[in-house]
């Protein structure tokens, strides 16, 4: 396990560097890697590490996460109301429904196939979203407006909404049912993540400032209060549902509201967490990547994604309607809501492990999309912004 961390780290590193060197995403060059060393290519990684690759994928997660609700101000989306709601679930409807019409005629599917895959390939990454919304808020880009809080809140919940459609559809196609009950799981998974997240936030602020202990303290318990919340989801699961991941944020979101000073010191530390996290992250996505999926799904895969990538960025532009935001700025939106990583690589195959007559399809899809529209979607947002966005 040793050498496959070390591996991790230090080719990981190398190739991001080289990425950057060439004015790419470092993040591709940390996918590759991952395609490099994983049991498909060179089998350099250990099996302990494959077999824990999702809970060290997550750890990566409620690292960035934790660190977008320390720099999140939720009076700046207050200010943006209505399309702040909407880009959580539209954009993912509008997605599904694009792979629904082109999957069925193209792919010879049946429509809760094509859901299902629509719903594999609706999820935004948080993972290469929201560091970028971050530096473009730091940089003063478009915060005027509210744009990058717009698109990093968004980029939040609509994991949310898209893992539920996803466990509906997969429910129908094996042979289950489904009851209106099962969508109604979706709001209260929402409003119970961001109270929980608030209780917890608050609960913390009140422990700092009644007992003095240095920052490095602070971060441990903030990770470890942050793990449980993710545990808490895992137990709950089929009882109450509640999203973890939103817990984690709203508890940051919290710690900036009230205890502003200790949210920007905590940030700060979080910032060198991600560097680590970052690379396991987006090596462990690249891991994932069996290439022989896509080799076998050809031409009419990608189109699928393509299409169903121009149907999200048509459902990003109806939120935006009658918002103050310029062609510009929507433009921007529409291309920075386009990358996919994380989701897809961590239930891409699960229809597959299901036993489902569409498994092998799907995550070719998945696999797909993560090869095109995670280096799109980061190469659009590190080139666009400057050019697109008003700098405060």
């Amino acid at each position: 396990m040793l050498r496959s961390l070390a591996l991790i780290f230090l080719v990981g590193l190398l190739m991001g560097s080289i990425f950057n060197k060439l004015k790419l995403p470092s993040l591709l060059g940390m996918i590759i890697t991952g395609m490099i060393l994983s049991p498909y290519a060179l089998n350099l990684l250990d099996p302990s590490i494959m077999g824990i690759s999702a809970d060290l994928r997550q750890v990566a997660l409620v690292v960035i996460l934790t660190r977008a609700g320390l720099s999140l101000n939720i009076e700046d989306l207050k200010k943006v109301g209505r399309p702040a709601i909407l880009m959580c679930f539209v954009p993912a409807c509008f997605e599904i429904v694009g792979v629904i019409l082109i999957a069925v005629p193209l792919l010879g599917v049946s429509v809760t196939e094509a859901a299902i895959m629509g719903s594999v390939l609706a999820a935004v990454s948080p993972a290469v979203v929201v560091p970028r919304m971050l530096r473009i808020m730091e940089e003063g880009y478009g915060v005027k407006k509210s744009i990058p809080q717009l698109i990093l809140a968004g980029a939040s919940v609509d994991d949310v909404f898209v893992i539920v459609l996803f466990t509906a559809f997969t429910s129908i196609e094996s042979g289950g049912e489904v009851s209106p009950v099962s969508f109604v799981q979706i709001p209260i998974s929402i409003l119970l993540g961001v109270a929980l997240g608030l209780v917890c936030g608050l609960a913390l602020i009140w422990f700092f400032k009644k007992f003095h202990m240095r920052d490095s303290v602070k971060l441990l318990i903030f990770l470890s209060i942050s793990f449980l919340l993710i545990e808490l989801q895992n137990e709950l699961e089929g009882i109450v549902p509640i999203s973890g991941l939103l817990a984690i944020m709203s508890m940051g979101v919290a710690l900036y509201k009230w205890y502003n000073v200790l949210a920007v010191r905590l940030s700060s530390k979080y910032n060198k967490l991600w560097v680590a996290a970052e690379i396991l992250l987006f090596v462990l996505v690249g891991a994932t990547v069996d290439l022989n999926y896509v080799a076998t799904a050809g031409l009419l895969s990608v189109c699928v994604v393509v299409f169903a990538m121009m149907f999200r960025m048509a459902g990003v532009f109806c939120c935006l309607l009658k918002t103050k935001l310029d062609k510009k700025e929507r433009g921007f939106c529409m291309v920075a809501y386009t990358p996919k990583a994380t989701v897809q690589a961590a239930i891409g195959g699960v229809p597959l492990s299901m036993g489902l007559a569409c498994g092998n399809q799907v995550l070719a899809l998945a696999v797909i999309a993560i090869l095109i529209t995670a280096p799109f979607g980061a190469i659009c947002i590190d080139k666009l912004y400057k050019k697109l966005l008003k700098k405060e």
